[in-house]
């Protein structure tokens, strides 16, 4: 049995380190180039503290639940908060937008994505309302990514980076990806659409993500051209010794005694000693040979090592959230299962800073990846 790494390794952009394990209190000793971001869906600040890590000011962000936008603003200290849905910020007069927002380097976003997840119900969640968990009201989600955008045409930021899950470039859903390019267009701003792996970009989980990258046409920046190969780190050098414990009499218990090192999921060993087909492909098990299994919100995180669970500090390791982040009573998966790992978007967002805010060269090993 592998025991956990007391020392965290590092993945280096240029001439930036960004370590999977770290703490918020050394963002304050992290170079700063100044350059401003505004956080919308922002959640636990996944994002905000990437940008952070890269060197950016996080001025403010604006999120829908209050459970969310409190732990927010205890580890990200926003200066501006707006805890409502981004359509009632769109209504809101200028005058009640400090004016910094007008004049914004970066607008980020993570526009709520369950329904395009090809883990969810997909194309029967679309057009309707429903109460999702995202801000616990009763609401629409796959239309915000064109009012996120509608936020960007009145604040007129040089760029604007939103996340999604893979899903939406999947089947029936790229109708919205072309919704969502035409919308950039309308608004001024050319696009590009990547599709990243997180473990090839020093972060210990097999996390993909589409990200929409734009700048305002009038700009002139030349096409960004991204490509990143980190040595992947496994789950096996960041873990705990030991998982969290589960009630043994537990048919998940059960099932995992039987657990072979080729099983991935719980399904696999349901088909095998249940003779149950498609019955718990969301319950991955991760193995100490390589990252971990996307990190989702809900679902049962499993150890192959010791057929336990995985623990709060694994799950905070593989997404790179700081160390001591104070969750304040949430759920550690919850929040970490919403948010961009801080190490993906200190990747992404360094890019961004080099070849069009600072104005300088891309990388020599920056190749495109781009969709």
């Amino acid at each position: 049995m592998k025991s956990s790494n007391t020392n965290a390794r590092t993945v280096v952009s240029g001439s930036t380190e960004f370590p999977w394990k770290w703490s918020l209190s050394e963002l304050e000793k992290r170079p700063k180039h100044g350059h401003t971001v505004f956080s919308c869906f922002s959640c636990g600040g996944g994002s905000s503290m990437g940008y952070k890590l890269a060197g950016y000011d996080v001025v403010g962000s604006c999120e829908i639940d209050p459970d969310m936008m409190k732990v927010y603003k205890q580890n990200n200290h926003p200066k501006h908060s707006f805890l409502m849905d981004v359509r009632d910020f769109l209504k809101l007069p200028d005058e009640k937008i400090p004016e910094e927002l007008f004049h914004l380097d970066v607008l980020d976003g993570s526009p709520p994505c369950s329904v395009f997840s090809t883990a969810g119900a997909r194309e029967e969640g679309w057009n309707t309302e429903k109460v999702f968990r995202e801000g616990q009201a009763k609401q629409r989600l796959d239309d915000l990514f064109l009012y996120f955008i509608a936020i960007a045409k009145r604040l007129q930021p040089k760029a604007v980076i939103a996340e999604n899950v893979k899903g939406i470039i999947i089947g029936n859903a790229k109708g919205w990806v072309n919704q969502i390019v035409k919308g950039f267009d309308d608004a001024g701003y050319t696009v590009q659409i990547f599709l990243f792996n997180a473990a090839r970009m020093g972060v210990p989980q097999k996390r993909e993500r589409v990200f929409f990258i734009a700048h305002r046409k009038d700009l002139k920046y030349p096409k960004l051209s991204m490509e990143f190969h980190s040595k992947p780190i496994p789950f096996g050098d960041v873990r705990e010794p030991y998982g969290k414990p589960m009630d043994p009499d537990s048919m998940q218990a059960k099932l995992l005694k039987y657990r072979i090192p080729t099983d991935r999921c719980i399904a696999d060993i349901n088909e095998r000693v249940r003779k149950v087909k498609n019955n718990g492909f969301s319950t991955p098990i991760n193995r100490d040979e390589e990252p971990v299994q996307t990190i989702v919100s809900g679902s049962s995180l499993y150890r192959m090592c010791d057929g336990l669970l995985m623990t709060d500090k694994d799950i905070i390791s593989c997404q790179t959230f700081p160390q001591d982040y104070d969750f304040m009573g949430q759920s550690v998966q919850y929040i970490c299962g919403m948010s961009v790992p801080p190490v993906m978007m200190a990747k992404i967002s360094e890019q961004v800073y080099r070849q069009w805010l600072k104005g300088g060269d891309a990388d020599e090993d920056a190749e495109t990846e781009e969709i």
